[in-house]
Formats: structure tokens, C-alpha cells, sequence
């Protein structure tokens, strides 16, 4: 079997290929769709996409509220209408054709309203559908499918808008592949970074504060490992650190554009009558920092970096643990350099990015976000040469990149980093962004070779993109269980008997912590097993047990997190581990013990 296209509509599909899941996902949601009608004749319907593994649709239920107790009877429906295996078909209408077929649906009628050319329409049975497609031949050849949750989503992501109610589900070509990823689901709630923060002491998120998180001793010190490599890594790679003011002046965000642009996110207060802003961003900062100083061509490249705390005044629904908050520190850099350095310097950021990711064992693909259809400020011409440097600069580097047209900051075109973990999940962390109007914007300027001040390019870069959201990342993706160098406690001693063992492993203890190593010494009267289990749901990386073997030989006998095996080594050799694995950043895998 071969994947066909027919005027938009998939007629044959092979289920190796690339698009397919894609396409048995996008035609499951109109079995959702059709469903949903049968139940609820007044339902309206806005968008029903495929995502990465499933899909949703948004469906206004108007006085009605759904629940996750209506799925299972949705599912059935949905199983029913895929058993009659009804031919999907498609059909070319005109403008006013679809204006009539949808007259009582107000969300359709306002997606034709924006489309200017022939509309197609899909059918199944009595159930028709505003779409593109394209869509697999019939119901019959969707199968293993599940309806996963409930979500509110204004339509057309505007809070301005109506809420509807977004069912996401998923759907697969065999059984198999859906108990796998159903499987896959429940693993990622287990992962979940606001249980396992709560669980293992990292942070908190009070009533007294939404979207202000808490950092607690634990966390703090994942914090500030992850904070100490950023530092040292950006010195290698020629970066200065510097430090912005929190509040800066309305006169500051003008000029950025910041405050026409982003004022409604923005958290303002007066000082002597006049207005300030708490900043959400730090580039402005970089910026007067670069102007406090004359330039010279020689000095160029300026690569400022900061670890800024900000501030956005994000909506109470939208906030998830470290996902999204209203305050985070950014790790910015701003790099002034001139246009005959860009490639150059792109290929830099590049190489730092690689080195980053790799230690956090992360892959990643690159995004291009092109110029916004509107509210972008400067010369169309401008942003055309910004979008073709960033483009070159990355293929010549080595890496493919995705465009992702219109979706670029209001004042330039950037790179964005999507992170793949290990659940498979996608994150946009990273990105770089050229901006060739807010160096005009300030009169940033350089003395060049011919004594003439010229203009440089400014180069906005976030890796991890904010820190809370990135621990949030690693919490997920590490499961709690850090590498050594990032884990709160590296290392738990346990004496099997304290009338016996306690002495030696207090020695033990100590000689561990004048190693610079983070341990701790459980003596207390519970049983064995029962120290075992609790250090295991801490996931310390090093559990010692320490008994009369161990005390007559000088030894250790250590069980990794995760491991079941036990290895008796001297007390040298298991500093050297330790310490090795904190030195070269080991991500330790199971598998690398046997």
C-alpha cells in the first residue's frame, strides 16, 4: 500500500508512513466530531487538528458541561459509527455553498468568512465537516483509539473569546502501539514535576503567591549546580556576566517597544508620579549596558550574559507548576557583533547549545519563526535579510531546520530549540534571535575601521530559555532521579546495626563530606529495609550499607538507584566513582552497570 493524495483526500495509506499517524489522527477527530453530534445535537464545533500523537477537537456544548464520566459513552459512540465503516468523501463547494451548510454554526462561519478561495468539505455518513484534509478512506480503518481528558480552550487561543471545551484524544494503527503510548501516559503522570517536587523537597507553590514559586533546600541545590555550569560554560565561551535593575522606567519600554507591544503583561507601580515597569524581558538592560561604553570594530564581538529575574502577568488558568509562572529567571545573552561576524557567532551559539543539551543527554531540532503578518516593527527588507542570515548561518553549521512562518518576535526572526526528552515529549526552550531594530531604536553604534560609527547587530539568546521551566524539564525527564553532580543528596549511608556499624560509618561520613561529596548518614531504629525504601523513594544515586564486612575491610558495598546489584569496592575507589561522575557529568543508565 502506497500513500496517494486525490485532491486533498488520502484514498490508500501505508501506515509506515511519515504522515500517516497524522492523518488517522486528524480523521479520528471527526469520528469524535460525528459522535459528539449524535449525543449532543446542539453541539458547535470549532477546530478538530491532529497534534504529535493524537488530536482534539474544541466543542462548544453551550448550557451543557462535560465531564470526564462522558467519555466512555462518547468512545462507545465513536466505536459504533467506526463499525458501520462509513466512506469518507470530499467535496469542492463554493464560498457561498459553505456559508449555507454551516449557517447555524457561528465558529465555521467565521473560519469561511477568512478563506478566499474554493472550501472543501469532507462527509461521513450524515456528518459533514469544514476541512482541508486530507482524511483516510473510511470510518472502518480507525480502530484503536482513546479519549484521554477534558481542557477549556478559548477559541482561537483569545481570552477575549468564548471557552469551549477541548476533548484530546489518540489513535493508532494497532493495539499494541496504543497500550504502548497509554502506558507511556501514565509513566509521564508518575513524572509529573509537581508531585515529585513536593515528594523530593525541590520547590512549592503557595495560594499566597500563584505563579511565584518557592525554592526549597533541595531545589536550591539543583538550582545552583544547573546555574554554576551556565556560568562557567558561558566564560569558556567569551560571555561577561552582568545584572539589570528589576524596575526600570516606562521611558525604557517605550523606546523598546516594549511597552506598546507587551504592557497589558506587564507588572507597572509609580515611583515619584511617574510610571515604571517590573521587566519582563532584559534586553533593554543588555542594551544600556552596551551603551556605556564607546565601541571599537576591535571589541565586537559584546556577548552580555544574565541570569534575569522577570516578571509577566500571566492568566491564573494558564499557570502549571515550573511550566508557566509569573516570575522566572531567564538565562539571557545579548551579543553585539558586526554583520560580517554573524555567521560566525550564529555557529558559536550553535556549538555552546550541542554542548549544553548533550550533558542533560537531550536531543533537539531548530525551528525558523518568520516575520508576524502584524505588529512587527521595522522594514519588511530588514527582516527578509535577518530571516535569510539566520537560515544560512544554520545550515552552514551542520543543522536542518523547520520554518514556522509568522511566528518571530515583534522585532526580528529567531531560531527556536525544540528538546525532546525522554519521554518523547517536545519543549521550546532555546532560542536566538537576530534583531537588527532595537540596536536603531537606541542609536547603539561602534566605531569601525574608517573611524564612521556604525550600527551592530544584536543577537537575543536564551539555551535553557527560563531555569523554573527548565528544572521543570529535567525533573520530568530525569524522573527525579538526577545525574550524581545534580542530585540534592549523592549519598545515603545506612549501618545495618548502630552498636556495631555506627562508628565506621560515621567515619565514613565524614571522610565523604571533606571530599566535597553531599551525604547523609541514616542511623536511625528502623529496620534495614525499611532505610532501603525510603532512600530508593528519594532516589539517591548512592545507597551504602554498612556492615561487619565492610568495618573489617575498610570497604563500602554501595546499590545504585534504580539497580538491584550490590558492589563491594574500597573506600578510594568509590570517591574516585563518585567523583568522576560529578566531574564528567555522567548520566548513568542501568544497562552501563551489567
Amino acid at each position: 500500500m502506497k500513500v496517494q493524495q486525490h485532491d486533498g483526500s488520502i484514498i490508500e495509506i501505508e501506515k509506515s508512513a511519515p504522515e500517516a499517524l497524522e492523518v488517522l489522527n486528524h480523521s479520528t477527530s471527526h469520528l469524535l466530531a460525528q459522535a459528539i453530534k449524535e449525543l449532543y445535537p446542539n453541539a458547535q464545533f470549532g477546530y478538530g487538528p491532529a497534534i504529535e500523537n493524537g488530536f482534539y477537537y474544541d466543542i462548544d456544548f453551550g448550557d451543557k458541561i462535560l465531564v470526564e464520566e462522558d467519555l466512555p459513552a462518547i468512545e462507545k459512540k465513536m466505536k459504533e459509527i467506526a463499525s458501520k465503516d462509513l466512506r469518507i468523501e470530499r467535496k469542492l463547494v463554493s464560498k457561498e455553498e459553505a456559508l449555507e451548510i454551516f449557517k447555524d454554526n457561528p465558529y465555521k462561519l467565521e473560519l469561511i468568512n477568512e478563506i478566499n478561495e474554493d472550501i472543501t468539505i469532507f462527509s461521513q455518513g450524515n456528518f459533514v465537516d469544514l476541512c482541508r484534509g486530507p482524511h483516510i478512506m473510511s470510518t472502518g480503518l480507525i480502530k484503536q483509539f482513546k479519549l484521554l481528558s477534558l481542557a477549556g480552550a478559548y477559541w482561537r487561543g483569545n481570552s477575549k473569546n468564548k471557552q469551549l471545551t477541548r476533548i484530546y484524544g489518540t489513535s493508532w494503527f494497532n493495539a499494541d502501539d496504543l497500550k504502548n503510548y497509554l502506558d507511556l501516559i501514565e509513566e509521564r503522570k508518575k513524572r509529573d514535576h509537581r508531585l515529585l517536587g513536593k515528594q523530593l523537597g525541590l520547590f512549592l507553590i503557595s495560594e499566597y503567591g500563584p505563579g511565584f514559586p518557592f525554592w526549597l533546600p533541595n531545589g536550591m541545590i539543583v538550582r545552583n549546580e544547573i546555574e554554576d555550569f551556565w556560568k562557567k560554560i558561558h566564560a569558556r565561551y567569551g560571555y561577561v556576566e552582568i545584572k539589570s535593575p528589576m524596575i526600570l522606567s516606562r521611558e525604557l519600554w517605550e523606546i523598546s517597544g516594549h511597552w506598546d507591544h507587551y504592557k497589558d503583561n506587564m507588572y507597572t507601580t509609580k515611583i515619584d508620579d511617574k510610571d515604571f515597569a517590573i521587566k519582563p524581558m532584559n534586553c533593554p538592560g543588555s542594551i544600556l549596558v552596551y551603551k556605556n561604553s564607546l565601541h571599537s570594530y576591535k571589541d565586537l564581538p559584546v556577548r552580555l550574559a544574565e541570569l534575569g529575574h522577570v516578571h509577566r502577568h500571566e492568566a491564573s488558568g494558564a499557570l502549571n507548576g515550573l511550566f508557566r509562572v509569573r516570575a522566572f529567571t531567564q538565562d539571557d545573552a545579548h551579543m553585539f557583533c558586526r554583520e560580517d561576524q554573524l555567521e560566525d557567532e550564529i555557529k558559536s551559539i550553535l556549538k555552546l547549545y550541542d554542548e549544553v543539551y548533550d550533558i542533560f543527554g537531550l536531543d533537539y531540532y531548530i525551528v525558523l519563526s518568520t516575520r508576524p503578518e502584524e505588529g512587527y516593527i521595522g522594514s519588511i527588507d530588514i527582516w527578509n535579510r535577518s530571516e535569510a542570515i539566520l537560515q544560512e548561518a544554520c545550515l552552514a553549521s551542520g543543522h536542518e531546520l523547520k520554518i514556522n512562518p509568522g511566528d518571530g518576535a515583534f522585532y526580528g526572526p529567531k531560531l527556536d530549540f525544540k528538546l525532546k526528552d525522554s519521554m518523547g515529549r517536545i519543549w521550546q526552550c532555546g532560542t536566538i534571535q537576530l534583531d537588527m531594530n532595537l540596536p536603531e531604536r537606541f542609536d547603539c553604534f561602534y566605531i569601525d575601521s574608517d573611524g564612521e560609527k556604525k550600527r551592530p547587530i544584536m543577537l537575543h539568546r536564551a539555551c535553557l530559555g527560563s531555569v523554573e521551566r527548565f528544572m521543570g524539564i529535567i525533573i520530568e525527564h530525569f524522573g527525579g532521579a538526577f545525574p550524581v553532580w545534580l542530585a540534592p543528596l549523592q549519598i545515603n549511608i545506612l549501618p545495618v546495626n548502630n552498636a556495631y556499624h555506627l562508628e565506621y560509618a560515621q567515619e565514613l561520613l565524614k571522610e565523604f563530606k571533606e571530599a566535597g561529596l553531599r551525604v547523609e548518614l541514616d542511623d536511625s531504629n528502623e529496620k534495614l529495609g525499611y532505610r532501603m525504601r525510603s532512600s530508593q523513594m528519594r532516589k539517591v544515586p548512592f545507597t551504602l550499607v554498612i556492615g561487619d564486612q565492610e568495618r573489617d575491610n575498610k570497604t563500602v558495598t554501595y546499590r545504585r538507584f534504580g539497580v538491584q546489584e550490590q558492589i563491594n569496592v574500597s573506600i578510594a575507589d568509590f570517591v574516585r566513582l563518585v567523583k568522576d561522575e560529578i566531574q564528567n557529568k555522567t548520566i548513568f543508565k542501568p544497562e552501563s552497570n551489567k
